[in-house]
């Protein structure tokens, strides 16, 4: 009987070792997963002066990146069988917020020639209707390229099979497409089957549109996926949607609209034809200007900073959608005194405001 209940206690340990992440919202876990963003922002050497957010309590950093692609960099924390993949969000650097500007939408499938030599394949959603930020797509393919290395260390190295993957503001929204990536080359067979993401994106913006939202949230269904919200911050409403009849499902009231106006008697087709044409052309020529302006023009600064890199063919579409399970952080008692509406546009989008909500859920 002793020898039986020494097996199942020391079955229970090793369990309870293998699999320490667990599925839904730790509020704690996030609150970890701010404490390590906020120092993304220094160098570790000034750590000692940051003042408004405390230190990680559980994780301890074990590698900072060199800053690669469009300013990306990305820190890897460990502890005892966790490790931590955090992504840097947008820096004063100009460099960094051409990743924000570069709005345009390429297929959720696909190539990017980045590099000679270097084309990145992904495969974000088997819906061929997804699409995502070119942008972010970019940072997505450099930071992945040092980013599966180490997972590949932790995993064969440490014996981790546990990730949460995390990133704030532009760094979250990076952190939706690496979670797509990673997830589909596990998937594949191409990462471990027996390790397991979770992933925290704070404050980011609108990563693709509705059928990527759709399969990242299918994906990560269960609760290993959460999209950490502060409703007075006007970061995760951007980019600018454009919605047209070409976004909806196939089957849609719209997708037969002309002939069925052809078919009313006259003069009530010309009317309806008259006020179809004004509703749905407006929007057809803004996301056509989105399209010119945030995308072609942009992507000429873009192959100034990165030389061969190749500009894609776009997606016709900007229909931007937030992803992920919603954690939605209201503003309420004495919020307002400590982050007062004003002249500053990101009083309500740093770390420290985050941090203020998340620790009175």
């Amino acid at each position: 009987m002793r020898v039986l209940l020494t097996f199942i206690f020391a079955t229970c340990i090793t369990v309870m070792h293998a699999q320490p992440l667990k599925p839904g919202f730790d509020k704690y876990e996030y609150i970890e997963m701010l404490r390590i963003a906020e120092r993304q922002a220094f160098d570790p050497i000034a750590w000692d002066t940051i003042k408004t957010i405390e230190a990680p309590k559980e994780y301890k950093q074990a590698y900072r990146s060199p800053t690669m692609g469009l300013d990306n960099m990305w820190d890897l924390w460990i502890k005892k069988d966790v490790a931590v993949i955090s992504v840097r969000g947008t820096t004063a650097d100009a460099t960094s917020w051409l990743a924000n500007f570069y709005a345009a939408m390429v297929p959720a499938a696909g190539e990017l020639e980045i590099e000679n030599g270097y084309k990145f394949q992904y495969n974000l959603s088997d819906n061929p209707k997804a699409a995502v930020h070119v942008g972010w797509l970019v940072s997505t393919a450099y930071l992945s390229r040092d980013i599966l290395p180490k997972i590949d260390s932790c995993y064969n190295k440490l014996g981790i099979k546990n990730f949460i993957i995390t990133g704030h503001s532009q760094g979250g929204a990076i952190c939706f497409l690496l979670t797509s990536y990673i997830l589909q080359l596990k998937n594949g067979g191409k990462i471990a089957k027996n390790i397991q993401f979770k992933t925290y994106c704070s404050a980011a913006p609108k990563p693709g549109n509705q059928y990527y939202a759709y399969s990242y949230e299918h994906a990560t269904r269960g609760g290993w996926g959460f999209n950490v919200v502060n409703t007075a911050d006007w970061v995760p409403e951007t980019p600018f949607s454009v919605q047209t009849v070409n976004d909806f499902n196939t089957t849609n009231a719209f997708k037969n609209a002309k002939k069925l106006i052809k078919k009313q008697r006259f003069p009530m087709n010309i009317g309806m034809r008259y006020v179809y044409g004004k509703l749905s052309r407006p929007s057809k020529r803004a996301q056509r200007n989105y399209q010119k302006y945030l995308g072609k023009m942009v992507s000429k600064s873009i192959t100034k900073q990165l030389k061969e890199f190749q500009t894609p063919k776009y997606y016709e579409s900007n229909n931007y959608q937030r992803a992920g399970h919603g954690i939605i952080l209201k503003p309420a008692g004495e919020y307002n005194k400590y982050f007062p509406d004003g002249d500053n546009i990101w009083i309500h989008h740093f770390i420290e405001p985050y941090m203020y909500l998340a620790e009175r859920l």
